[in-house]
C-alpha cells in the first residue's frame, strides 16, 4: 500500500517542507530500502515479499523520483540535503535507527546515513561513491544516454519493445544482467520512472564530485557487488573494503548494476544476514 508523509527539513532560508512517498508491508526491525538515480521503489519488488516475512519493509522513491515531488528550490540534491532529508523522514515515522539497504546512488546514502550513526546496519548493493574520475565519466555518460533514451522512445514502442526478451533486453541490459526475468510491466513503468524524474539532472550535476572516503566504525556494514555489473564496474567493491575495513564484502555472481531482480533469493538472503 502506498502513502506518503511530509516533514521539515533545514535549509539557508529556514525550515522547508518535503514529502516523501513510500510503501510499508512486514513485520520486525525496520529495514529503509533506497533505490539508485532515475529509479522507483518499485525496483524493489523481487525482494520485498521475502524480506517482509523479517522485517518490517519501507521503501522509498526519493525526491523527485518515481512519486514523490522534488525538492523545495532552496534544497539542493547533493549528499548532506538527502541525508539530512531521510534523518528527518525517519524521525516523522518514528523509525529509531532502521536498517538501511541501498543501491546504486541510495547505497550511497545508506553510507552516509550509517556514517551520521542514523541507521543501525548498513547494505549496499553496487553502491555510487568508489569510483575512479575515469568510471565516474564512463558511468554518467551511460546514465545521460539512458535517459535520454527514455525520453524520446514513444509509450507505444516501449510497451512493444517490453513484450518481448530481446526488447528488454535492449532496454535494461545495463542495469540487469538477466533483463528478460524483469516483467513487461516493470520495465514500461521504470522507463516512464526515468523518463519523467524530475530530480535526474541536478542528482547527477551534484554526484560529479562526490567520493565516498570514511570508515563507517561500529555498525555492520554489507557492501555487495554483481560480478557482471555494467555500470558501476565490481572492481570498486575492493576499494570499498580498502576504505571501509570492516565491512563485509560479497560477491553476487552472475548479478548486474540492479541485483534484486536477477538473483531476489541470494540478494535476500544477503540483506537478511546484513541486518541482524
Amino acid at each position: 500500500m502506498s502513502a506518503s508523509v511530509s516533514f521539515k527539513v533545514p535549509s539557508p532560508r529556514g525550515p522547508q517542507s518535503v514529502t516523501v512517498h513510500y510503501a510499508r508491508v512486514g513485520h520486525g526491525e525496520p529495514l529503509l530500502l533506497l533505490h539508485g538515480i532515475g529509479h522507483h521503489r518499485q525496483v524493489w519488488d523481487p525482494v520485498v515479499d521475502i524480506l517482509a516475512t523479517e522485517r518490517d519493509v519501507i521503501s522509498v522513491d526519493l525526491p523527485g523520483f518515481g512519486t514523490s515531488p522534488g525538492l523545495p528550490e532552496d534544497l539542493a540534491y547533493d549528499l548532506a540535503t538527502t541525508t539530512a532529508v531521510f534523518g528527518a523522514f525517519c524521525a516523522a515515522m518514528e523509525l529509531d535507527r532502521p536498517h538501511v539497504v541501498g543501491n546504486s546512488l541510495g547505497g550511497l546514502i545508506a553510507l552516509e546515513l550509517g556514517r551520521e550513526q542514523l541507521v543501525r546496519s548498513v547494505t549496499a548493493l553496487s553502491p555510487a561513491g568508489f569510483w575512479s574520475e575515469a568510471e565516474r565519466r564512463y558511468a554518467f555518460g551511460v546514465l545521460l544516454a539512458m535517459r535520454h533514451i527514455s525520453r524520446r522512445l514513444p509509450l507505444p514502442l516501449v510497451e512493444q519493445l517490453s513484450r518481448s526478451a530481446a526488447g528488454r533486453t535492449a532496454l535494461t541490459s545495463t542495469i540487469y544482467a538477466r533483463p528478460a526475468r524483469r516483467s513487461p510491466e516493470a520495465v514500461v513503468a521504470e522507463t516512464l520512472a526515468l523518463a519523467g524524474a524530475t530530480g535526474f539532472d541536478q542528482t547527477l550535476r551534484a554526484g560529479r564530485t562526490v567520493r565516498f572516503a570514511d570508515d563507517i566504525p561500529g555498525i555492520p556494514v554489507t557492501v555487495a557487488w554483481g560480478t557482471r555489473d555494467r555500470l558501476l564496474v565490481r572492481r570498486q567493491g575492493v576499494r570499498a573494503k580498502q576504505i571501509i575495513p570492516r565491512a563485509r564484502l560479497v560477491r553476487l555472481p552472475g548479478c548486474g548494476h540492479c541485483p534484486m531482480n536477477d538473483d531476489p533469493a541470494l540478494v535476500a538472503r544477503v540483506i537478511l544476514d546484513g541486518s541482524r
